[in-house]
């Protein structure tokens, strides 16, 4: 475990501190008010060496300054109908708060397809649930909780993982370079509920690849997870897919016929309302809506780290392993993504 001392932080911070005005602005922007636990992030995230902190955040602000970050959640993806598609596709919601009052994120990793828009669109909807996470729910839990929040947990749903999901790499190992290099550790625990044997196979070959303050993170509950789960949140708080054991079959795959206000994928969801009625409003503020109303939010993807490339690679020969040579061969014959799909 990496030891973060006053000295080092304060080393640190003085660093930043002879950035230009215009870096400086953006770093304000980006820490709402709290530099230290920004600067304490990026030492783990380096473990504890300054330089390498030092120029992964100013990366960090670059980026968001190069991507206009900031005016991101003035960005709709409209026409409603074409988010609704992205929501279908892209499980991920808001399900609630431990009893410490972290946010519980769901993420229907088995069952989404992002097949409804082009990757430009997930890594703008990614990056916006990102924002909203620290720029309006972190805060609002402090006030909520009386206690300093700006971390979440993350309960990962398998259900449904397959082969075909190889197609799907590229863009999951984009989010992932994205929140590596520009939100580091801001999520404090990763819960793996619903895993099938396919996973579980992935799983052993993966974990040694892991950065060991990543592998503490992750914990591979048996079955929905409801009961682990319930020693840290209420059972209100649980996601849908963790609520009945012997859910999980079925937990995501049926989500579109569950209850808006039970299912936290949906855009009828109370977060995603919220969070889209939010992305309206400071849009009609700024009167961008206009600007938007044909086009994504290009974000340029980071080069991925070479490690997320490693497991990437190890992921898919695994598969192979599992399914057989010839079988997925064919299949990834057949992998794209659409990067210019611009509709339906």
């Amino acid at each position: 475990m990496v030891i973060i001392s006053q000295d080092i932080i304060k080393q640190f911070q003085n660093l930043m501190e002879s950035i230009d005005e215009q870096l400086q602005n953006t770093f304000e922007n980006m820490h709402q008010g709290d530099p230290i636990e920004a600067l304490v992030r990026f030492l783990k995230a380096r473990d504890g060496n300054i330089p390498k902190a030092y120029k992964m955040l100013v990366d960090c602000v670059d980026w968001r300054i190069q991507n206009k970050i900031d005016d991101i959640l003035s960005k709709p993806i409209v026409p409603a109908d074409f988010y609704r598609g992205v929501r279908d596709s892209q499980l991920i919601g808001m399900s609630g708060y431990t009893k410490e009052g972290r946010p519980v994120f769901a993420v229907g990793v088995g069952l989404s397809t992002y097949d409804k828009a082009s990757i430009h669109y997930y890594v703008q909807s990614h990056i916006q649930i990102n924002e909203y996470r620290d720029r309006i729910i972190a805060p609002a839990a402090m006030k909520k909780f009386e206690r300093h929040i700006s971390t979440c947990i993350k309960v990962l749903d398998m259900t449904g993982l397959k082969i075909s999901q190889l197609s799907q790499l590229k863009l999951l190992t984009v989010i992932s370079s994205i929140d590596d290099l520009n939100y580091p550790e801001k999520t404090d625990s990763y819960y793996i509920v619903n895993a099938p044997y396919i996973f579980s196979a992935c799983w052993k070959v993966v974990k040694p690849l892991l950065q060991e303050r990543t592998r503490k993170k992750v914990q591979v509950l048996s079955g929905c997870g409801r009961e682990e789960l319930l020693k840290i949140m209420d059972y209100d708080s649980l996601p849908h897919f963790c609520k009945s054991e012997g859910s999980g079959s079925g937990s995501s795959k049926h989500s579109r016929t569950r209850t808006s206000d039970d299912n936290c994928f949906s855009l009828d969801h109370g977060f995603h309302q919220e969070l889209y009625n939010y992305i309206n409003h400071q849009a009609e503020a700024m009167e961008s809506r206009a600007m938007v109303s044909q086009k994504s939010f290009h974000v340029a993807f980071p080069e991925p780290d070479p490690d997320d490339d490693m497991i990437a690679q190890t992921i898919e020969s695994e598969f192979q392993k599992l399914s057989g040579q010839n079988e997925v061969a064919d299949k990834l014959n057949d992998l794209t993504i659409n990067e210019d799909k611009e509709t339906k």
